[in-house]
């Protein structure tokens, strides 16, 4: 991969990836944590956006290797919703770096428009080394679910 790929997805706060999904109807999130994380620790819930979150996991559980057929399968998932490879593409993950390697995989295969979600939805390790309570998408109060 290119160098300059890597400069052209930025990270965007929780917030305003919340404003922009809401605003524009055919940005997408995709979150790409595994299937644990989803059952365990919640899912953005995007109903006050009309939308669902696109769940494609980046790394396979238990072992963490990268899912080498990861842009096949989220690149089937956006073309079975009508996603264009211009739409704004929002990768979510716990925090932060598994969903910029994902959206710079993606942007490698054509996709224009894709941003990484600052802190992820749990954020960093606060002082007591627990996640959710000092940045990201739940630390926030932005809507999810569990379950």
């Amino acid at each position: 991969m290119e160098q300059s790929q890597y400069r052209r997805v930025d990270d965007v706060g929780v917030t305003e990836v919340w404003d922009r999904l809401r605003s524009d109807p055919t940005s997408v999130l995709i979150d790409v944590r595994t299937r644990a994380e989803w059952a365990f620790v919640g899912i953005p819930n995007l109903a006050a956006a009309s939308k669902q979150p696109v769940l494609v996991e980046f790394q396979t559980f238990p072992d963490n290797r990268e899912d080498p057929r990861f842009s096949e399968r989220l690149r089937a998932a956006l073309e079975d919703m009508g996603a264009s490879k211009d739409v704004e593409l929002y990768f979510i993950c716990r925090s932060g770096s598994r969903s910029k390697r994902a959206a710079q995989t993606m942007m490698a295969t054509g996709y224009t428009r894709c941003h990484n979600v600052a802190d992820g939805f749990e954020g960093p390790l606060d002082a007591e080394h627990r996640r959710g309570r000092i940045g990201g998408w739940k630390a926030a109060g932005l809507p999810w679910s569990q379950g």
